[in-house]
C-alpha cells in the first residue's frame, strides 16, 4: 500500500490558522476565563466556510461549539448561584465546564497537530 504526500498551502496554511485559535481560546479561557474568547469564536465563524470538506473544518466546528456549550454550562452555574441554596453545586458546575472546556482544546489541539479530525 502506498500513500502519497501530497502539500498543499492552503491546507498547511489554514492549518496553521486553527493551531493558532486553538491557543487564542486557551489564552483567552485561562486569563479571562473565556470572557474574551468571543474574539476567536468570530475568526472561527469566518474561516469555517473556507475550510469546507477538510479536516480544518471539523476543528472549527469543535472550537466553536465548545464555546457555546461552556456559555451554556456558565449560565446555568450562575442561575444557581443566584438560588443562594445551589451556590456550592454553582461552584461544581462551574469547575466541571472548566475542566471539560481545557480538555476539549487539548484534545483538539492535540488532534490537529495529529492531522486527525474531530467528532463535529
Amino acid at each position: 500500500m502506498s500513500q502519497d504526500l501530497v502539500l498543499d498551502s492552503k491546507l498547511a496554511s489554514e492549518k496553521n490558522t486553527a493551531r493558532l485559535l486553538y491557543i487564542v481560546h486557551a489564552l483567552t479561557f485561562f486569563f479571562s476565563l473565556a470572557l474574551l474568547s468571543i474574539i476567536p469564536l468570530v475568526i472561527n465563524y469566518s474561516k469555517r466556510p473556507d475550510t469546507q470538506g477538510t479536516l480544518v473544518y471539523s476543528h472549527h466546528s469543535w472550537m466553536i461549539s465548545s464555546f457555546w456549550w461552556f456559555v451554556a454550562w456558565m449560565v446555568i452555574g450562575g442561575l444557581l448561584f443566584i438560588t443562594v441554596i445551589g451556590i456550592p453545586l454553582a461552584y461544581l458546575v462551574w469547575g466541571v465546564a472548566w475542566l471539560w472546556k481545557a480538555y476539549r482544546l487539548i484534545r483538539g489541539f492535540i488532534a490537529i497537530n495529529a492531522n486527525e479530525a474531530v467528532p463535529a
